[in-house]
């Protein structure tokens, strides 16, 4: 055998050998996963914040970043359907940019994740300690991880079925709460603030009372809040008829972000002037109570309880099918790229599972441990925006590498090249909003401690048979690209 066949032969070894993903998830089980990924737990707890930073200008903050993350979830569509053998986002990276993309793409997402898993167990046992005070807090962090291993492990149905009836919980939730802000909205109720009415919008200073760098702050914390958007793009492999699934998941998210944010939070800021909120506490529970529901407060704890599960469930899930597409490419070790009789890569889950252990261990680390973990999420909110970074990267390489794909795809990203400039544009502004507060700026300035871990990690295992087997293929395949175009 010839050094020059080698890395090809290993490359087509891997792929004949690679085990398959079930396709599993049905139309209602992707669309609430895509609910389920823009609703996180931020709109329940940390709305009160955001509010009380911008005031209602915290409505066009949540419109615009939703319009913006909308053509980023379009270019996604694309690029997943334009290929079926892509299993997600980080794979058409490594396609389309190169291996080192996929690379530092699905690493970067699989961290992210976990932080965010790691801070859902926590919160958890947070809430699990209102509800039932006293109890030893790592009880709920154990026995959390514990039930969504379980509900994980069977088939990958199981996990569509959970999440959608997480997500169905945080959208009665969520109506409940517009329904009931509309009666007493109409119905002129008084409290100790006010008369509950549209005009509590801009009698209060207007829409913009801390002028622009509060209205620049709202972003700075909103945009947490639409972490795991992308979701649906860790399910690609495993999606029932992902060529109609996928888009129709797709384009209702605008309609959801103007109804369950700029919605929710229009009656929330109704009922109560915005100069009522505060920061820690839920708007959520506080109007509940306003109405006379008594059992507001244990019933949204619920919900928010069942919302951070919800998040830490798809942490869990998009974990592992990273983990697992890795070390199929290589990048990972090889016992992640295994799947039980099921299809479900268990080891990848075990892996998941056991990390999420850190958020028990940090619930006996002491207080300070708040403050440096609010700072370790700052990070991974900031890696959440390179990952979307590089699926629009990967958008504009593949308008110029495959114009004939892009002009019979049906799904193609409305405003396609100089729509990607002004979300990058979007982005640069966000980077700057970061910057403007001390917290956020101390994140910001050591996220790129996690990207030198990467080039040091990516600088071992490019020398692999099989990384250099991708390699090759790569720049073969860009090759016969670039010469098919002149």
């Amino acid at each position: 055998m010839s050094d020059q066949t080698t890395p090809e032969l290993l490359r087509a070894s891997s792929r004949d050998s690679e085990p398959h993903l079930s396709r599993s998830l049905s139309n209602r089980h992707i669309q609430l996963l895509a609910i389920g990924g823009a609703i996180g737990t931020g709109l329940f707890m940390g709305s009160g914040k955001t509010i009380s930073v911008a005031g209602p200008s915290v409505i066009f903050v949540y419109m615009i970043i939703g319009f913006m993350l909308f053509f980023v979830m379009r270019a996604m569509g694309q690029l997943l359907l334009s290929n079926l053998n892509y299993k997600s986002f980080s794979d058409f990276a490594g396609d389309l940019l190169g291996p080192w993309a996929g690379f530092f793409t699905g690493w970067t997402y699989w961290f992210c994740w976990v932080v965010t898993g790691v801070a859902d167990v926590i919160a958890i046992a947070g809430y699990a300690d209102e509800l039932w005070p006293g109890i030893q807090l790592w009880i709920p962090g154990l026995a959390t991880i514990i039930i969504l291993l379980l509900l994980n492990l069977p088939t990958v149905k199981a996990f569509g079925e959970t999440e959608f009836w997480f997500a169905l919980i945080k959208i009665i939730a969520i109506v409940a709460l517009i329904v009931v802000g509309l009666v007493m909205i109409f119905t002129g109720f008084q409290s100790n603030a006010g008369t509950a009415s549209f005009t509590n919008l801009w009698s209060h200073g207007g829409f913009f009372p801390k002028e622009f760098m509060g209205f620049v702050a709202g972003f700075q914390i909103a945009v947490f809040a639409f972490v795991g958007i992308e979701l649906v793009g860790t399910a690609a492999a495993e999606t029932k008829n992902p060529e109609h699934n996928l888009p129709r998941a797709i384009n209702a998210i605008p309609l959801r972000v103007m109804l369950f944010y700029v919605g929710a939070l229009i009656i929330l800021m109704s009922v109560t002037p915005w100069t009522e909120f505060k920061a820690g506490q839920s708007p959520f529970i506080a109007m509940f109570s306003l109405a006379g529901l008594g059992m507001a407060a244990t019933v949204v704890n619920l919900v928010v309880l069942t919302s951070a599960m919800s998040s830490a469930n798809s942490g869990i899930y998009s974990t592992s099918r990273m983990v697992y597409g890795l070390a199929n490419d290589g990048d990972a070790p090889k016992l992640f790229g295994r799947l039980s009789s099921r299809k479900v890569p268990q080891n990848a889950l075990f892996l998941s599972c056991v990390l999420l252990l850190a958020g028990v261990a940090l619930l006996y680390a002491g207080k300070d441990v708040g403050v440096a973990f609010d700072m370790v999420t700052t990070v991974s909110a900031v890696c959440f925006m390179f990952v979307w970074s590089i699926i629009l990267a990967s958008y504009l390489v593949y308008r110029k590498r495959r114009p004939e794909q892009h002009a019979a795809s049906p799904f193609k990203m409305p405003g396609g090249i100089p729509m990607v400039w002004v979300v990058f544009a979007f982005f640069a502004f966000l980077v700057w909003a970061l910057t403007t507060q001390p917290d956020t700026l101390t994140a910001l300035l050591v996220t790129p401690i996690w990207f030198a871990i990467l080039g040091v990690a990516y600088g071992i295992v490019r020398r692999t048979p099989l990384h250099q087997a991708r390699v090759a293929e790569w720049k073969a395949m860009a090759e016969g690209e670039t010469a098919a175009t002149r």
